[in-house]
């Protein structure tokens, strides 16, 4: 996942007003991980309402058989494609990705993420399957289901593995 971060344009003086440029840092899973057991706080919630909130991306897709070395290599270019993308579990005729969006609201997440297999299915030489689930959910809800113990992430956060 990657968070936003402002910061100063080059040749800023001290005190001078300047344009921002939002720059993406991507992080860990180790660190999204240990992120993903926190509350977010009062401040990260301001953060997302004015430059879009986090939606946990649970994409379900399915189609003909598929050699396995062939789908892996395609879900890891699409992992080094989408800076956002979290994990991945595949068999040879369906897989699962999961993810952070970053978007103004629940509709432009959901578009974004039924948009995500086609556009990069040629880039990252991915099958030609269709998306057959969709989950999409706030950032307070993923926390809110990780505090009761509901929705438990993979056993394996981070990364492209088998189921």
């Amino acid at each position: 996942m990657g968070l936003r971060r402002d910061r100063a344009l080059p040749g800023a003086r001290v005190g001078e007003q300047r344009a921002t440029v939002r720059q993406l840092h991507p992080r860990s899973a180790q660190a999204e991980e240990a992120q993903c057991e926190e509350a977010p706080s009062e401040e990260v919630q301001r953060e997302e309402v004015q430059s879009g909130r986090l939606w946990h991306v649970v994409l379900s897709l399915a189609g003909e058989v598929t050699p396995l070395g062939t789908l892996r290599a395609g879900l890891e270019r699409l992992a080094h494609d989408h800076s956002f993308f979290l994990t991945a579990r595949y068999a040879a005729d369906h897989a699962e990705i999961r993810y952070w969006e970053q978007a103004r609201d629940l509709h432009d997440a959901a578009a974004i993420a039924l948009r995500l297999w086609g556009e990069h299915k040629a880039s990252a030489k991915l099958p030609p399957w269709e998306i057959v689930g969709l989950e999409v959910v706030d950032r307070a809800t993923y926390h809110q289901r990780m505090a009761e113990g509901f929705g438990q992430p993979t056993s394996q956060l981070g990364g492209v593995h088998p189921y």
